[in-house]
């Protein structure tokens, strides 16, 4: 029978010798990790964080060990605004080093888009700590615009506004250009040409004007579609021409000082972002030739970081690194404006996921695990179906010794396996033409397991896995169960099967025993993590170690690697599971301190965003408290206390607290 049973003790088998290299090499920490992760020598995954002007290890485990003591619950999402800071340096140093090795005659201004982590902290780390690159910000919506101007109030900064623009939005640009901010309106529409033209007569102000075109040039990865003639946003060759025409008319062409594109996000290949900039430069070439001011260049996102740590194999990585990514586009940009004799424009990169990804790490505690494996050693009478006999006379070969005749007898171990799924499968067939009772099909389960189990130990002592045994990895595979929710902290793994890096956070000094799909507390079958980068190669299931529940007051907690980029607005309340707490993390003098500690959302506030009120969920239920004791179903004592509860649940943490 398949049956799901606690696990309450370790493996008592010898373990080989382990070390934390081979746990680095195995989760592929210093690949994805990007310096900023590694694992110490006691076995804990640790963070780099500044503290002046050197750089001390702090362990993940130990700031979750801090945060328990402090009555904080986990899951928690830790911010680290080093990592935010680190990133940024990496970014415009990289640039800057490449102009001045190129001697380019632009300069690199960066724009951070606002939707890639719209949070209060993310934009006022990036305003503050960008000023000394005059860093700017991107904003593609009204809200957006209005988070921009509250922060960016450096003049030499750009302020990009992309997205549809209404009276409002265009208005408060202007405004923001009078005050003396570098504000850029890009022309997503043909249609916003007139609206903005409009307004900016009234208003008595010369926009900064800038254009989206939409490349020819094929990208690569999962966002390709973002880019190229199937782009939703942008105009194509002709509708370019027609803005050049329309601003020359009006005694405009002046204000349009900026070509910009978008290829796509997480851009893999090198080759495709040096093609995609020597089309736009081309096309910059043109609008200059054309009598356009121009003078800027926004080459959009793209910029790639490593998930999986792959290098460049896959989707979730990249063949590149941030300096050959500036140094490239510096150099592709200087042939063709050098050719035209055009003078080198200004350089924009919307970096947002190479920005912020590395900023957050999610902590989860495991609160179960389920394995399959046999509940109980199998009695079977001598008059119980042909097809249970069967199984058990193929179970008592392989404890007799009759199983194989050596330990390299896959002939034989093939043959077995492929003798119990035969009459598993049956059993069940006869089951549903109630031939078999439910206990006979109960006992042919349980040897069926047990066989399934006997199989995979000898897999695994003659280091085989064969593909003609796919069953064989239902049984290796446990469940543990985490106290999060995919669809509210991890959306993009759900809706477009993204790749985050996920490991234990200590214990990796120790192998690890068991192979585990890591499920969420979600009662949906997608609430799951069940593909994992690890040793090398894409898996289905991920090493983790066993866990000793009864004699352990520690919790097992796995970290789940790069989410800062999108995943904390795009999740939703599924399960009316909300938001997790926040806590900031940071090295000041030596010592480790928690910052902008934010609780999780509690079960009255989340209930408040499905239009639900909290005073009126109590008033109804104290009606049907009351109505219970007038039925004599409970007492006015028991009343009390079940109204003590319910309110004190809709306090709580919508996650499972300990």
């Amino acid at each position: 029978m398949e049956k799901r049973t606690r696990s309450t003790t370790r493996s008592k088998a010898a373990s080989p010798p382990w070390s934390v290299e081979e746990s680095a090499q195995m989760y592929g920490v210093r690949e994805w990790g990007h310096r900023y992760f590694d694992i110490n020598p006691k076995g804990e995954v640790v963070v780099n964080l500044k503290d002046g002007n050197s750089t001390k290890p702090v362990s993940l485990i130990q700031v979750a060990r801090g945060l328990r003591e402090r009555g904080t619950q986990l899951p928690v999402l830790l911010r680290f605004g080093d990592l935010l800071r680190w990133r940024i340096d990496e970014l415009n140093e990289g640039f800057n080093s490449a102009i001045k090795e190129a001697k380019y005659q632009g300069v690199y201004r960066g724009v951070y888009p606002i939707k890639v982590n719209q949070q209060q902290e993310v934009i006022e780390e990036i305003t503050r700590y960008g000023r000394k690159y005059h860093y700017g910000l991107e904003a593609g919506s009204k809200p957006e615009l209005i988070a921009a101007l509250s922060y960016m109030h450096d003049p030499q900064a750009y302020i990009v506004c992309n997205g549809y623009k209404d009276e409002e939005f265009i208005d408060l640009a202007l405004y923001a250009q009078k005050m003396g901010l570098q504000v850029i309106m890009v022309l997503e529409m043909p249609s916003e040409l007139k609206l903005i033209l409009e307004r900016c007569k009234k208003m008595g102000v010369r926009p900064t004007l800038g254009v989206r075109f939409r490349l020819s040039t094929e990208s690569a990865g999962h966002w390709a579609g973002s880019g190229g003639d199937s782009s939703v946003f942008g105009l194509n060759i002709s509708q370019l021409m027609h803005v050049v025409d329309h601003l020359r008319e009006e005694g405009m062409l002046d204000c349009l000082r900026m070509l910009h594109y978008h290829q796509g996000s997480q851009i893999p290949n090198i080759r495709a972002i040096r093609q995609a900039v020597t089309e736009a430069t081309r096309v910059y070439v043109g609008l200059v030739q054309e009598g356009a001011r121009m003078g800027i260049l926004d080459l959009g996102g793209g910029l790639a970081i490593s998930y999986d740590g792959f290098k460049g194999t896959s989707e979730a990585s990249s063949n590149y690194g941030t300096q050959e990514y500036c140094a490239d586009i510096i150099e592709a940009v200087s042939e063709v404006t050098g050719e035209a004799g055009v003078p080198h424009p200004d350089i924009i990169t919307e970096s947002g996921r190479a920005i912020v990804a590395y900023y957050s790490v999610l902590l989860v505690n495991i609160l179960d695990v389920n394995r399959f494996e046999p509940h109980r050693q199998v009695s079977v009478p001598e008059n119980a179906p042909p097809l249970v006999r069967n199984l058990y006379e193929l179970q008592e070969d392989t404890r007799n010794g009759k199983g194989l005749k050596a330990s390299t007898d896959m002939d034989r171990l093939q043959e077995i396996y492929n003798d119990a799924c035969y009459y598993r499968d049956k059993l069940r067939s006869e089951f549903s033409y109630g031939k078999v009772s439910l206990r006979e099909r109960s006992q042919g389960e349980e040897l069926y397991w047990e066989l399934l189990s006997w199989v995979a130990k000898c897999q695994e002592a003659m280091g085989v896995d064969s593909a003609q045994m796919e069953r064989v990895r239902t049984v290796m595979t446990d469940y543990y169960y985490g106290n999060f929710s995919v669809f509210q902290s991890l959306p993009d793994l759900w809706a477009i099967d993204q790749i985050f890096p996920v490991m234990p956070i200590h214990h990796l000094k120790d192998k690890p025993t068991r192979n585990a799909v890591l499920s969420d507390i979600t009662c949906d079958s997608d609430g799951k993590i069940d593909k994992f980068a690890h040793s090398g190669e894409l898996n289905h299931s991920l090493p983790l170690h066993d866990i000793d529940f009864e004699n352990t007051s520690e919790d097992y907690v796995v970290g789940i690697f790069l989410v800062g980029a999108y995943q904390e607005t795009l999740g939703d309340l599924h399960n009316l599971l909300g938001d997790t707490n926040v806590v900031s993390v940071r090295i000041e003098n030596g010592k480790l301190k928690y910052t902008q500690e934010i609780e999780g959302d509690t079960v009255s506030e989340v209930l408040t965003y499905c239009e639900y009120e909290p005073k009126d969920m109590l008033s109804r239920f104290r009606q049907l408290a009351e109505s219970a004791v007038h039925s004599n179903r409970i007492t006015a004592r028991e009343r009390r206390e079940i109204m003590d509860a319910f309110e004190a649940g809709m306090r709580g943490y919508t996650y499972f607290e300990t």
